[in-house]
C-alpha cells in the first residue's frame, strides 16, 4: 500500500477496511477475492471513474499485496486517486478477463480458492463464463456481499461527507421550490435544482432530481420531460446530493394552489410516519418492524394513497444508476436485520394515488446513533405551497389572494383523520392552512 494523505479519508481509514474485509475472507476460508463492483473498489481504495462499463477489477489476496485489472486509459486513476501501487491495465483491443486470469497467476493465485461477486451487474454472464473456462486449476467461489457487510454502518469520518452530501441535496431542492411556478417547465425546474447543488460544492449524482407536475406524479421513475406546469397543480421533487461519491436524498412537494383537505391529510399522515420512526429508531430494532411502524401510519388514510414500496432504504456510496444502497439492506416487511450504529438510511413513507391521481412526497435521510437517530438535514418537512399560482386573470397574469386571518388551532390532532379530529379543530383547520400558505409565501 502506498501511503498519502489526499484521498477522500484518511489512510487508516482504508487499512480498517481492508483489513476487515481480510478478516472476513480468513472466515470463508477464501485465499483472495475479486471485487468488481464500483462502490465496492471505491470503498476499498478511493478509486472511481466513469468509465465503469470497461471491465475493472480489484483483487486482494489475503496476504500479499493487492492489484488491480483496469482499462488501460483508467490505469491513471489507479495512480491519482488510490493507495493501489500495483496495476495490470489491458488494452482497448485487449481481453480483460485472459489479463485477469494471467494476473492470478503471475502472483500465484491459480490454485487458490478465490471468491467473485457472482450477483454484481459489473460481473456479466459472458465474463463469468470466460473465466470460468480458463481458471481451471483453483476454485471460484461466490462471495457476493463480502464488502457490503463493511460499507452497511458507516464510519465517523462517512457520516460528515455525507453531511456535506446533504449541504448539496438541501441547496438543490430549495432552488425547486423557488423554480415551482405556473408555466415554467418540469426541465426549467430540474435545470435550477442541479446548478444549485453543484454551486454547493456537490458532484454529479447516481440519478439526476425526480421532477414531475400534475398527473404525471403517478409515473413510477419519471421525471422531467419538458411539461409545462399548469396554475394549481402540485410538482413532486425528489432531490439526491452527492458528494464524493456519498449520497443523501430527500423528496419534497409543492402545491401551486389551494392546500386541500385530502392534500393536507397526505402531508400530515407523511410527517406523523417520520417523526414516531425517528423517535423509535434505535439499534437493535428490526427492518421489518421499521417498516411495520411507517407502513400502518401511511395505510391509516381517508385520501385513498397507498404506500406500494419498501419504506426506507441504505443510503451511501453510489455511482449511477442508483443512488441507493437497497441491495445491501431495505425497510421492508419481514426482514429480520437487526439496526446498528452507523448505519444510513432514506426513510419514504411517500403516498401513491392522493385522490386516485396525485403522487406526493416527504423524506428524510437518517443515520443511527447509539441510541436514536438524527437527520442530515434541516429543511421543514411541509408542503411548499404557493396560492398565487391557484388562480389566474384572464390576461393570464397570476392574482395574490386577500390577506387571510389567522386564527389559532391548538387543538388540531395532525395524526387523526379528519372524521375523529375535535370540532375546535375541524372548525379552525381551514385557517391553519390558509396560515401556512401565507407563510410559505
Amino acid at each position: 500500500m502506498r501511503q498519502r494523505d489526499d484521498m477522500t479519508f484518511p489512510f487508516e481509514e482504508y487499512e480498517r477496511r481492508l483489513q476487515g474485509l481480510r478478516e472476513r475472507m480468513a472466515k470463508r476460508l477464501l485465499d483472495a477475492v475479486v471485487i468488481v463492483d464500483p462502490e465496492n473498489i471505491m470503498y476499498l481504495t478511493d478509486y472511481q471513474t466513469t468509465g465503469y462499463s470497461f471491465f475493472q477489477c480489484l483483487v486482494v489476496p489475503l496476504e500479499g499485496e493487492p492489484f488491480m485489472i483496469t482499462r488501460k486509459l483508467e490505469e491513471s486513476n489507479v495512480h491519482a486517486r488510490t493507495w493501489v501501487e500495483l496495476t495490470r491495465p489491458y488494452p482497448d483491443t485487449g481481453d480483460a478477463i485472459q489479463a485477469l486470469v494471467e494476473a492470478l497467476r503471475e502472483f500465484g493465485l491459480s490454485r487458490k480458492d478465490i471468491g467473485y461477486e457472482r450477483n454484481s451487474y459489473y460481473f456479466p454472464a459472458y465474463h463469468q463464463d470466460s473465466i470460468h473456462t480458463t481458471f481451471t486449476d483453483g476454485r471460484l467461489l461466490d462471495c457476493f456481499g463480502i464488502v457490503e457487510q463493511g460499507r452497511i454502518c458507516k464510519s465517523k469520518f462517512e457520516i460528515e461527507v455525507m453531511k456535506k452530501a446533504a449541504r448539496a441535496t438541501e441547496a438543490g431542492m430549495k432552488a425547486g421550490f423557488e423554480a415551482c411556478r405556473a408555466g415554467v417547465t418540469e426541465n426549467e425546474i430540474a435545470a435550477e435544482i442541479s446548478a444549485a447543488m453543484f454551486r454547493a460544492g456537490g458532484e454529479f449524482p447516481a440519478v439526476m432530481p425526480y421532477v414531475t407536475s400534475g398527473p404525471r406524479t403517478m409515473i413510477g421513475h419519471a421525471t422531467w420531460e419538458g411539461r409545462v406546469v399548469q396554475p394549481g397543480e402540485h410538482v413532486f421533487l425528489e432531490v439526491g446530493g452527492c458528494y464524493r461519491r456519498y449520497h443523501t436524498a430527500m423528496m419534497r412537494t409543492v402545491v401551486l394552489g389551494e392546500l386541500t383537505d385530502s392534500m393536507y391529510e397526505a402531508q400530515e399522515r407523511m410527517k406523523l410516519a417520520l417523526k414516531h420512526l425517528k423517535e423509535a429508531i434505535r439499534p437493535g430494532m428490526t427492518v421489518s418492524d421499521a417498516d411495520n411502524l411507517v407502513r400502518n401510519i401511511i395505510t391509516e388514510n381517508d385520501v385513498g394513497a397507498h404506500l406500494i414500496t419498501r419504506s426506507g432504504y441504505s443510503i451511501g456510496i453510489a455511482f449511477p444508476p442508483s443512488w441507493d444502497e437497497g441491495y445491501i439492506v431495505s425497510l421492508k416487511q419481514g426482514d429480520s436485520t437487526v439496526l446498528e450504529e452507523g448505519m444510513t438510511f432514506h426513510i419514504i413513507p411517500w403516498m401513491w394515488g392522493v385522490d386516485g391521481d396525485k403522487t406526493v412526497g416527504i423524506s428524510d435521510s437518517l443515520y443511527v446513533t447509539d441510541r436514536g437517530c438524527k437527520s442530515f438535514f434541516t429543511l421543514d418537512e411541509d408542503f411548499v405551497v404557493k396560492s398565487e399560482e391557484g388562480r389566474k386573470t384572464t390576461n393570464g397574469e397570476a392574482t395574490v389572494p386577500a390577506e387571510i386571518k389567522v386564527m389559532a388551532d391548538s387543538d388540531a390532532r395532525p395524526d387523526l383523520p379528519e372524521s375523529s379530529q375535535p370540532k375546535a379543530a375541524k372548525d379552525n383547520k381551514s385557517d391553519k392552512k390558509a396560515a401556512k400558505q401565507k407563510a410559505a409565501n
